[in-house]
Parts: structure tokens; C-alpha cells; sequence
């Protein structure tokens, strides 16, 4: 087991930000850019079929390039995650940053060369044998091409990002680095920074604490509101002339795309939670009465409840590594192989510190084999759950590690498919191990009140987004029509269960300052029902169903999502029976939660 709570950087590169072998590293990746791009510039698409082993050597070189991207961005962004104030580390990110720029150039002129194969070529390129096995990320990449501007203009785009997208991106996280939240406890008044407030927010059992720390949390970012409207209002403005540009119909159709996903499916996911959503309101109610309130407010919904003597457990990191291995063997030995590796070899960065930026992830090191997930442990069920979830995405990135660099590019709706299941694992095997009837209560309340969130704030935020970005096509909005338009769609989305909201949530969420992927909401609550309907299917299976969810999970970068579930499952995404039946999940869950808690109020 992990018996410190700091990831081991030093075997990735040694000596940190200051790494001379990063240096070096990073070197080589530049070198290998260029070669790829003489290789990508000299490949004749005319003549595609008796030039094919010209096209192999540069996928070959190609995906050289992303995996030493992605083994240096995963090393560098995770010393300036532990440590915000590492200037190096920053430089290094930009660095890296540029550097992918110029890479996106290349894949830029991938796709135009795509695109100029001539059709009676096309078929049989794609056919040969040290291809076939990518075809389908290769049509992808052909019907990108399609919509892509000149050569010219889009390297104009991508240098333009670098201090436009990317740069108001930084600039985001400059702020929330400098963000510190008041809180005073037993009569001392001390500052945490966004990371430790947000996990105390979640996670402290003290009401009084949570709503008094709610208030600072509120006003500590609407201190700097119109700074970060200004981020938010010039990201969204990026993206919408580059759409505008490309001749893009609609400003979501480049989310949908990057998922891979329908827009008709993903209308029959929020229409059938929606449908379902009454029940979610009365756990929500019923919650509350536990907890001696008339209705909850925005941080009471995933707060833990404990009732009569039992308090929520407050587990140690070993506690939490042996709870993810023992679960993860129920399941699979290979799950349980990878999780043992990750606390053997020090892959997770844990320590509950200031100085760490807010927040949890998983990040992929190819070259080396491994990953590294970060979060800040402070001992509570869902730092549990976190640490389960994170090492689901090593788990699915894992899996993947033996197809080429084009079948490993799986979308985020699909990306949260590892790491919900490997909650649910988790989960499950803990609330059937309670050994009262108290602590089974708390496990479903956190259970519950995490498909709560994804029916209901996640939802908020796809509305909040949706709308926004409508508004944004027209002019700027001000900090103060921004949390206009985010507490409304909370209201709408929790159906006004809740007594207060947070109106400055745009602000304090990073997920809609990120740069790489627009509309980072909905791929949670979609990964969290695939899951659902993933793990009800599995425990109606006669036979093991590892095998089958290990092809599934390697099956996720190489085709669309609806094609993923008819292969797999056998279930039509754009009808509401598969979202039904993941959804009944829950509500089983708050079924049972209503017996058990109806003597206690």
C-alpha cells in the first residue's frame, strides 16, 4: 500500500520543475513535431494507395509524438496541481502548450490530406491491413477535415489560442490560485484555499459549518466576479467565432461531435431524468427532515447525515487504498491488480494541504506505462468514492494501453464510464456490508445524493450553459446576469428543492473555464447512467462480465457512443428504455432509503 500521501514524481523525471531530463525530454518532442510534420507534408494524398507505408511511418511518428506530449503535460501539470505557486512548473505548461499548438497544426494538415484522397482510393486505403483496425478514426478524422478552414487560417486560429483561449484559461487559474475562503472554527479564524474549502463544503458534518462556510464561499468569489466574467464572457467568445468561422450550424454540435454522441440521445437523457425527477425531490425532502430543516440548502445535499449514535465514518488513506482493492477483487483481478500497482508504485497525490490546486483527475503516462490521479484526501466516504473514481480512468487507460494512439482517444461521456463503474463497485459493496442500520442509511445517502448531483446540478450546469452561450452569441453578460442565469437554472433543475443556491457557482466551477473541451457537463451525468445501465446489466448476467466490460472499454475511441451500446448492450440509446432502466437504479436506492428512515422522523 501507499504509506505516504504524495505521488512519486521523481521516477517520471527527476529533480521536478527544474528536471534537466524534462528539458531534454521536451527537446525531443519538438524534434519529433517536425519530423512528423516533413512526413505528413511530403505524403502524397493523390496517390494514397501506392504510398501507404509513407502514411504508416508518419501514424507511427505521429503517435510518438502525442504519447511524449502526454507522458511530459501529465508530469509538469502535476507538479503545478501540488504546488500552484511553482513558477517553473507554469513556464513548463506553457511550454508544453505551444508545443501541442504545433502539433494541432500537424493534425490539421492530417486531415486536409484526409480529406484530398480521392473516393475511389479512399475505401481501399482504409482496408489495408496496417490500417483497418483504425478506419473508423480515420473517417472521423477525414469528415473533420471537411469542415476545417485553409491551412493558413487555421494555424492563425491555433496561434491566436495560445494567447487567447488558453490564455484566458490561465488566467482563470491564476485566480482561483489566489482565492482564499475564511473560516472560523472553535473561536480562530483561519483562510483555506479553494481546494480544502470545496472539500469541507461537501463534506464537513457540522451544518452550522457548512452554511456559514457557504456565505464566505459566495462572497470570497463574487469579490473578484467581474474578473472572472471577463474569463468566462472571452473563452466562450473564442469558441464562438472559431465555430462561426468553420461555418459550425450550432454552438453545442461541437460538443455532441467530440462525444460522439446524438443530440436525439442526449435529449432522451435529460428528458427521462427529468420525468423521473419528483422521486429525487422527495429523497431530497425527506433528507432534510433528518436533518432537522424545512428544505436543504446547496451544501447540505451531499453533506453526510448520521442519525441516533452512529457518525459518518472518517477513514484513513490505508483504510480507503484496502477498501479500493478488496472491492475492485469482487469485480475483476485485473482491477484489483492496477489498483494495488497505483498505491504500490505511489501514483496518487493525496496530502490535504494549502498550495494544491482545487479538484480531482487522473492523467495517463504512456511512455511509462502508469498514471497518476491527484485529489486531496481529508477522510470522508466520498474522498473514498474519489479516489475509486479516479483509479477507473488508470483502469480504463490501462486497458487501452496496447492499440494504436488513434483507438485510444475515447470522449469524455465515455471517458466517466471506468470511473462511475468503479464507484459503483465501491458503493455497492459497502452499503451491503453495513453493520447497522444507521450506517446503512449514510452509505445510501451518499449513493443518492451523488445521482442527485448528476440529475440535478450537473443538469443546472448544461442549462446555465446552454443559455449563456445563447445570450454570449448576442454581447457580453455581466457578473451580475451570469448568476442570474446560473441560479435560475438551478432553481429549474433541483424543481426548487433547495432554500439556497449559489448564484457564483459559474465563477468557482472550473469546468466551465476549461479550454480542451466545450460543455464539460453533461459526459458526468451521461458516464454516470451508462455506468448505471453497465452494472444493472452486468448483475444479470449469467456469466462473468469482465471479459465483456474490458471490450467495451477498449471499444470506447472507435465508434460512436450509440454504436458502443448496440454492440455491447444491445439497447437503442436514443429511446428512453436503457435511461429507464439505469435511472430505476436509484430509485430503488430511495425506495429502500424511505423504509429505512421513516422512523426517524
Amino acid at each position: 500500500m501507499q504509506t505516504q500521501l504524495n505521488w512519486d514524481m521523481e521516477r517520471i523525471f527527476k529533480g521536478g520543475s527544474d528536471s534537466e531530463e524534462l528539458s531534454q525530454f521536451i527537446d525531443g518532442i519538438r524534434e519529433t513535431i517536425s519530423e512528423a510534420k516533413k512526413l505528413i507534408i511530403n505524403w502524397s494524398a493523390e496517390q494514397a494507395n501506392s504510398h501507404t507505408t509513407e502514411l504508416l511511418d508518419f501514424l507511427d511518428k505521429r503517435q510518438t509524438a502525442y504519447d511524449n506530449l502526454s507522458e511530459a503535460s501529465t508530469f509538469s501539470r502535476g507538479i503545478l496541481s501540488a504546488n500552484v505557486d511553482d513558477s517553473k512548473a507554469a513556464k513548463r505548461v506553457n511550454e508544453l502548450s505551444r508545443l501541442g499548438s504545433e502539433m494541432s497544426d500537424v493534425e490539421t494538415l492530417f486531415m486536409k490530406k484526409l480529406k484530398a484522397v480521392p473516393e475511389d482510393q479512399w475505401t481501399e486505403l482504409i482496408a489495408h491491413e496496417g490500417l483497418k483496425q483504425s478506419s473508423f478514426n480515420l473517417n472521423e478524422k477525414r469528415e473533420k477535415g471537411k469542415k476545417l478552414l485553409s491551412e493558413k487560417e487555421e494555424r492563425i486560429i491555433q496561434q491566436l489560442s495560445l494567447d487567447g483561449l488558453e490564455g484566458f484559461g490561465n488566467v482563470y487559474q491564476s485566480l482561483v490560485n489566489s482565492i482564499r475562503v475564511p473560516f472560523k472554527k472553535d473561536g480562530e479564524l483561519s483562510t483555506l484555499s479553494a481546494g480544502q474549502a470545496a472539500n469541507k463544503l461537501s463534506g464537513d458534518p457540522d451544518p452550522a459549518v457548512r452554511e456559514s462556510l457557504l456565505d464566505n464561499w459566495e462572497l470570497t468569489w463574487h469579490a473578484k466576479a467581474p474578473l472572472f466574467a471577463d474569463t468566462l464572457n472571452h473563452l466562450a467568445g473564442f469558441r464562438l467565432q472559431t465555430y462561426e468561422l468553420r461555418g459550425e450550424d450550432h454552438f453545442l454540435d461541437p460538443a455532441l461531435e467530440y462525444n460522439r454522441l446524438k443530440k436525439d440521445t442526449l435529449d432522451m437523457m435529460w428528458d427521462t431524468i427529468t420525468e423521473n425527477k419528483p422521486k429525487v425531490v422527495d429523497f431530497l425532502n425527506r433528507k432534510a427532515k433528518l436533518m432537522g430543516k424545512d428544505k436543504l440548502n446547496w451544501a447540505d445535499v451531499t453533506a453526510p447525515i448520521s442519525l441516533g449514535d452512529f457518525e459518518p465514518k472518517s477513514y484513513s488513506f490505508e483504510e480507503a487504498q484496502s477498501l479500493v482493492v478488496d472491492h475492485f477483487a469482487s469485480f475483476s483481478q485485473e482491477m484489483k491488480e492496477l489498483a494495488e500497482t497505483a498505491f504500490e508504485q505511489n501514483w496518487v497525490e493525496a496530502e490535504d494541504r494549502d498550495g494544491k490546486r482545487p479538484g480531482a483527475y487522473c492523467s495517463n503516462l504512456p511512455m511509462s506505462g502508469e498514471s497518476r490521479v491527484f485529489m486531496t484526501f481529508s477522510g470522508s466516504a466520498n474522498n473514498v468514492s474519489t479516489l475509486a473514481h479516479e483509479l477507473g480512468h488508470a483502469y480504463h487507460s490501462h486497458v487501452m494501453r496496447d492499440l494504436p494512439h488513434l483507438n485510444r482517444r475515447y470522449a469524455m461521456n465515455v471517458a466517466e464510464t471506468a470511473s462511475t463503474f468503479c464507484e459503483m463497485v465501491i458503493s455497492s459493496a459497502t452499503v451491503e456490508a453495513a453493520e447497522s442500520i444507521e450506517e446503512k442509511i449514510a452509505l445510501l445517502d451518499s449513493r443518492i445524493s451523488r445521482a442527485a448531483v448528476m440529475f440535478m446540478n450537473i443538469h443546472s450546469r448544461y442549462l446555465f450553459e446552454t443559455r449563456f452561450y445563447e445570450q454570449r452569441q448576442k454581447g457580453l453578460l455581466d457578473e451580475k446576469e451570469l448568476s442570474q442565469l446560473m441560479e435560475d437554472a438551478q432553481k429549474e433543475a433541483f424543481q426548487n428543492a433547495l432554500d439556497t443556491y449559489h448564484p457564483m457557482f459559474w465563477a468557482s466551477k472550473l469546468h466551465f473555464h476549461i479550454t480542451g473541451v466545450p460543455f464539460y457537463n453533461f459526459p458526468y451525468t451521461f458516464g454516470f447512467l451508462f455506468s448505471l445501465g453497465i452494472y444493472s446489466h452486468a448483475k444479470n448476467q449469467e456469466s462473468a462480465f469482465e471479459d465483456d466490460y474490458r471490450e467495451l472499454l477498449r471499444d470506447t475511441a472507435s465508434m460512436t457512443t450509440e454504436d458502443l451500446a448496440e454492440k455491447h448492450l444491445n439497447v437503442d440509446l436514443t429511446q428512453p428504455d436503457f435511461w429507464q432502466a439505469a435511472i430505476d437504479e436509484v430509485l430503488a436506492d430511495i425506495d429502500e432509503y424511505m423504509t429505512l428512515t421513516d422512523s426517524y422522523i
